[in-house]
């Protein structure tokens, strides 16, 4: 194997395009919260440890999951023979260790928030993926923090709270779609994953009643008056796209997943025009 090919397999590893998301999910947390007032350095140094730890929590993802994955997904670098379980592990750690060495940096609210995200990320992939929901959750607040994480970047962690609902929600619910997507690898490995312990569809209503929840807090911040009707036109199509796509879900997991990912990215766009309205 060249080391081209093995570089090309550790960014592969990170998911780059999951590592952008998050790190502009934080940039928006930031913006949000703090405004036009915000830090620079704070913010760039929360942008930079939100996309090393994600980079990072996927490649150490993909270290235990080597085996499902040979069933599942075996273009991915490990199952393919592009990077192998001890290169992985490597490079997860140094990912983390740079995550770390940059939220240090930052005040001790986004401090504490990183190491609860750390010890988060470390239970899920050793303890608690496989059990049925509880997996899903602390995978909607992981994605859901790194709203807080960029608000406490800049000394206001709960600037961007019902962001951080929204978004946690509908990662819920598009981790349950996964698990519907993924039900045959995950059977052979004997993990008991929502959609097993209780059917697909049942888990797929689960979802459905999960993303209504999240759908009907985002006018929230328009009731109370946080934001403006700018807000209000940007987050129903954002809504929709994520209420759609969980319809598809019971027909097309694999579509359904990926526009509920797109309509929480609308909707974090929603809030930074939001926010940008009230400047």
């Amino acid at each position: 194997m060249s080391l081209t090919q093995k570089l090309s397999g550790c960014v592969e590893l990170t998911r780059p395009g999951n590592v952008v998301a998050a790190s502009f999910l934080t940039f928006i947390g930031a913006f949000v919260a703090g405004g036009l007032s915000v830090s620079p350095l704070n913010v760039a140094l929360a942008i930079a440890a939100t996309g090393l730890a994600t980079g990072a929590g996927n490649a150490i993802n993909d270290y235990f999951d080597r085996e499902i994955d040979a069933v599942n997904r075996p273009d991915r670098p490990i199952p393919s023979g592009r990077v192998s379980p001890r290169e992985t592990l490597v490079f997860s750690i140094a990912l983390f260790f740079g995550a770390v060495t940059a939220a240090l940096l930052l005040p001790i609210e986004a401090i504490i928030i990183a190491v609860i995200n750390l010890l988060a990320l470390l239970a899920y992939t050793e303890l608690f993926k496989g059990l049925p929901g509880v997996g899903n959750v602390i995978v909607g607040y992981l994605t859901g923090s790194t709203f807080l994480f960029g608000g406490a970047a800049v000394g206001e962690p709960f600037g961007a709270i019902i962001l951080f609902f929204l978004a946690a929600i509908a990662t819920v619910t598009r981790e349950i779609v996964k698990d519907v997507e993924d039900i045959d690898g995950d059977r052979k490995e004997n993990l008991r994953t929502l959609p097993i312990v209780i059917g697909e569809r049942p888990a797929l209503w689960v979802g459905t009643g999960a993303i209504v929840l999240g759908v009907a807090a985002s006018v929230i911040p328009y009731v109370t008056e946080t934001f403006g009707l700018i807000y209000l036109l940007a987050i129903i199509p954002a809504d929709i796209v994520m209420l759609w796509a969980t319809y598809r879900s019971f027909s097309d997991p694999t579509v359904g997943q990926k526009y509920l990912k797109v309509g929480m990215l609308l909707a974090a766009v929603a809030f930074l025009l939001g926010r940008l309205g009230g400047v």
